[in-house]
């Protein structure tokens, strides 16, 4: 009488368990690829975002808020308010019940990406010409649209 095996060799499971690891270290790649994309398409974002918001204000009020302290996002420059009587920067924790240009001023995601490290990777608002104009410094990691990898600025004048 013959004897039938049923089941799979030793050889048979490790390829598969050598196909399965493969194809799961490709996918951890393209994860992590796909996540840097990501972060710096929503720096571009953020940073549009805030240019609308500083010219809104600087519509209403002649001119660019001063530089805040710290950077943007950061505690001290949360939102971005009309200034009143007691101080003339736009940038506060809260608005309370002056005009709300930006409830909730964005933070640069992290880790920071590519060639940018921790001094470059947060937004850098900055008052140029006495109120008449601004730069917002940031840094990609990589190619986002016609912008290219390493540290950008925006402007009244649009993103470079």
């Amino acid at each position: 009488m013959q004897k039938t095996n049923k089941g799979f060799t030793l050889i048979e499971l490790l390829v598969v368990i050598a196909i399965i690891g493969l194809l799961s270290t490709l996918a951890v790649v393209a994860l992590n690829s796909a996540r840097q994309k990501s972060r710096d398409s929503k720096r571009v974002a953020d940073i549009k975002q805030v240019q609308t918001a500083l010219e809104l204000y600087f519509a209403d009020n002649n001119g660019y808020p001063e530089t805040p302290t710290g950077d943007l996002g950061e505690t001290g420059a949360v939102a971005l308010c009309s200034p009143d009587a007691s101080d003339d920067n736009g940038w506060q924790d809260t608005c309370g019940t002056r005009t709300t240009y930006m409830g909730l001023v964005p933070s640069a995601p992290e880790p920071a990406d590519g060639t940018c490290n921790d001094t470059t990777n947060p937004y850098a608002y900055a008052q140029t010409g006495s109120g008449s104009g601004y730069t917002i410094s940031f840094c990609l990691g990589g190619t986002v649209g016609d912008l290219s990898a390493g540290i950008r600025s925006g402007d009244a004048n649009g993103i470079r």
